[in-house]
């Protein structure tokens, strides 16, 4: 069922069966390009959970024992369905989230890549074989953990819920999904699609739901072996002292405020041009997404007409129109931050050199900016903008620029341009990252491991790391009968 906006009837997804929730309770959803309700998404209660978690002690015993070719050929079968159903799943995610359907479509695709890739790697989960003495076997074995409450944000509709679902699966692990209330009918049509590929009732289960109350009570729960996170600093703080109160493990991807530095040697219209390219993917809204540039000071001038150049021909309007290169934002909470942060820059000393305020148009806009002048104690240098917002800072020396890019409690992605092998060597070994990109700014790939150190989290998302914190290992010493 669709309403009038093309927009799916949203319901969890608990147990094998689609559902309302015990009590019907509903929350809005909004067009943020149009700030229009388009929709209900369902708030689960107490109960609701209680089924998701029985659903998923059950999962587990059946998933666990599921032959790995079974399990990986029913997550081939689901990532077929993805790639199948792109189109559909990026013109609900362009509805619910706003970003350009190019870019919401390649996410899916993108998504397709990745639980291909996992799905292999369930198959090579591997323990080992340790020499001892005779008459004893010594192995170490890998074994999924057990049922995962898993929480994602908003920014990615596709890809982030995957990315747990996907390495949580391939180990042989059931989940407990808190999808975005913001972005629910994504979540929901790609959990379809591993239902439709035939995964085991309560292998899977989908809720949403007022963030604190789902959160304390799956963390609480003896099922949850795991908790996977996907946020803000803050609230992964919050939930891992939660889980570790309990004694539970997490996996934490948290935020950053990644710096982009551009060395003397390096060209200023490339590294502008590829810079201004990832500043305005999903409008800035991207946990690696560059939001500190540090340009020598023989090339900021150059690399900031070039920045400026690129962030003007940016077409921002509705996701839906095919001209369009940069959407709005996702709620209006963004927009609120974006405004604040932009006018304490300006009243500290800033200048404006493109954007800076809000189109007067309907829906969550707010135009690429690119600010000059930015003093050391503006709160855009220090707080994660999550958004079109690019401040561009002199630097004199490579030790200097090494010291501001390192100084935030922050350690998520790094960007650095030069035309040195040995300063390339010498940024890969001083940044604080656990996400480095030289003389480009790419985001996450499904082969590598993503994650970060300080207080952007710890764990590892994508690449042979991937399945690590969904498995225990588990030491077996077997004395044989004499």
């Amino acid at each position: 069922m669709t309403t009038d906006h093309g927009y799916p009837a949203v319901r969890m997804y608990i147990a094998g069966e689609w559902c309302q929730g015990a009590t019907g309770s509903t929350a809005p959803i909004v067009n943020p390009a149009t700030e229009e309700v388009i929709g209900e998404v369902p708030l689960a209660t107490a109960a609701d959970l209680d089924r998701a978690l029985d659903a998923a002690r059950e999962g587990f015993r059946i998933w666990r024992a599921t032959p790995v070719t079974r399990r990986t050929a029913i997550l081939h079968a689901a990532a077929g369905l993805i790639a199948e159903r792109a189109a559909d799943l990026g013109r609900i995610s362009t509805l619910e989230q706003g970003k350009p359907l190019a870019e919401s479509t390649g996410e899916a695709h993108r998504t397709a890549e990745t639980l291909r890739w996992h799905a292999d790697d369930a198959r090579r989960a591997y323990g080992r074989i340790i020499p001892s003495d005779p008459g004893t076997v010594l192995t170490v074995r890998r074994e999924p953990i057990g049922p995962v409450a898993a929480f994602v944000p908003w920014n990615f509709p596709v890809g982030g819920p995957n990315r747990k679902i996907s390495s949580a699966l391939a180990a042989g692990c059931p989940l407990v999904l808190k999808a975005s209330e913001e972005t629910p009918a994504t979540a929901m049509e790609l959990v379809r699609c591993y239902a439709d590929a035939g995964l085991p009732a309560g292998v899977l289960n989908l809720v949403f739901g007022e963030p604190a109350e789902v959160s304390a009570h799956l963390i609480a729960s003896p099922v949850v072996r795991l908790v996977a996170f996907t946020g803000s600093v803050p609230v992964g703080k919050l939930l891992a002292a939660r889980a570790g109160q309990v004694m539970k493990p997490s996996l934490m991807e948290l935020g950053g405020h990644a710096p982009v530095i551009v060395c003397a040697d390096a060209d200023p219209v490339t590294a502008a041009r590829r810079s201004a390219r990832a500043k305005f993917v999903n409008a800035g809204q991207v946990c690696t997404s560059p939001s500190r540039f540090l340009v020598h000071e023989s090339l900021v001038e150059e690399f900031t007409a070039e920045f400026v150049k690129a962030a003007e021909a940016v077409v921002v309007g509705d996701g839906r129109e095919p001209a369009t290169t940069m959407g709005p934002l996702a709620n209006a909470r963004r927009l609120t931050s974006l405004e604040r942060l932009t006018a304490d820059a300006v009243a500290r000393g800033a200048t404006v050199r493109t954007g800076g305020a809000r189109p007067e148009r309907p829906g969550y806009f707010f135009a690429p900016t690119v600010l000059t002048d930015v003093p050391p104690d503006a709160e855009l240098l220090r707080e994660e903008p999550f958004g079109p917002i690019a401040p561009i800072v002199p630097f004199t020396g490579l030790d200097e620029a090494l010291a501001t890019a390192n100084a935030l409690p922050y350690g998520l992605a790094a960007y650095g341009f030069t035309s040195s092998a040995a300063t390339a060597e010498r940024l890969s070994d001083a940044l604080e990252a656990g996400i480095l990109s030289l003389n480009h700014c790419g985001g996450s790939v499904h082969e590598a491991p993503s994650g970060g150190v300080k207080d952007s989290g710890y764990g590892r998302e994508g690449g042979p790391e991937a399945l690590d914190a969904y498995l225990v290992t588990k030491r077996v010493s077997h004395l044989l009968a004499p």
